[in-house]
């Protein structure tokens, strides 16, 4: 399937295009947002994306999947944003993030508190992991956001099996540490 679609892609089907944007929108869109945290940027990542796979086709090599290619744009296009929009970021919100969004079907009128608090909650575990180290965040948000297993995530950011068990393990200390201290302060 792979090999088909990217040969039809390299001849600038549009028919193939479609149909990559159809089978990986999905995908990437989770990718970027569990990177940027706005639906929004999100959906304007999500379109970079798929604009930089067809401009680059020609580049893919085929030593691993396409939704491993994608996966790669997406995170390189998801900090790339957030490294791109943090001095504007900076000076509207005066240092603090912005209030991530939060789907409709979470939002539960009948009890006000738990919703704030649920918004609060969420809001706090994004600026912590905002906070890690670019590759401790890139390994994070692939294996509990995307779901992807240490063995695709070490081919998504070509590097070894044990350097992701290494990157999870430290984002983990990481987000534990940042996490009891906001609490200590009452964040």
């Amino acid at each position: 399937m792979d090999s088909v679609i990217i040969d039809q892609l390299k001849n600038r089907d549009e028919k193939a295009f479609r149909q990559l944007v159809e089978e990986y929108q999905q995908m990437v869109f989770r990718t970027c947002m569990g990177i940027v945290h706005n639906a929004d940027d999100a959906d304007d990542v999500t379109q970079e994306v798929f604009i930089e796979a067809f401009n680059s086709i020609d580049k893919f090599r085929a030593d691993s999947k396409i939704s491993t290619w994608l996966y790669r744009i997406a995170m390189n296009k998801s900090l790339n944003f957030i490294r791109d929009h943090k001095r504007s970021k900076f000076f509207q919100s005066i240092g603090l993030k912005s209030t991530p969004d939060i789907p409709d079907e979470d939002h539960n009128f009948d009890q006000p508190f738990e919703a704030l608090q649920q918004q609060q909650r969420k809001k706090i575990m994004d600026a912590a992991i905002d906070s890690l180290p670019e590759n401790q965040r890139s390994a994070f948000v692939l294996h509990k956001v995307d779901d992807l297993s240490y063995k695709e995530i070490s081919e998504i950011m070509a590097i070894s099996l044990s350097s992701v068990e290494s990157l999870i393990f430290r984002a983990k200390q990481n987000l534990r540490k940042k996490l009891l201290n906001c609490y200590k302060k009452d964040c």
